[in-house]
């Protein structure tokens, strides 16, 4: 035979070369962390705390936007007077905003 078989060896990879693999996927997490999960996070924690500090007579609009004034407040459920003697009741969850007080007479 002249010609002997060639069998292929194994390339020894550098110890930095596992780092450079992984360092594009560890990149882009830093960058989904900072732009979209750290900021949905504040966003949730600042409305958990709207909604626990909200009180009777507190200016709210609601998911639906319904604009209106909490009449009665309970652990799960608000009362919202959205006309005179015209009440509505929602989840705590529901209620998206609270509005200074006021705004409703400039509606």
């Amino acid at each position: 035979m002249f010609i002997s078989p060639a069998y292929a060896q194994a390339a020894g990879a550098s110890p930095g070369a596992d780092l450079m693999t992984f360092l594009p996927m560890i990149a882009i997490f830093v960058v989904f962390y900072f732009l979209l999960i750290r900021p949905q996070q504040k966003r949730a924690k600042e409305t958990k705390a709207m909604l626990q500090a909200l009180q009777k007579g507190d200016e709210v609009v609601t998911a639906g936007g319904i604009v209106g004034r909490i009449a009665k407040l309970t652990d799960q459920y608000a009362n919202v007077e959205i006309a005179p003697n015209v009440e509505i009741s929602v989840q705590r969850g529901a209620i998206s905003q609270l509005l200074p007080k006021g705004t409703i007479k400039a509606l």
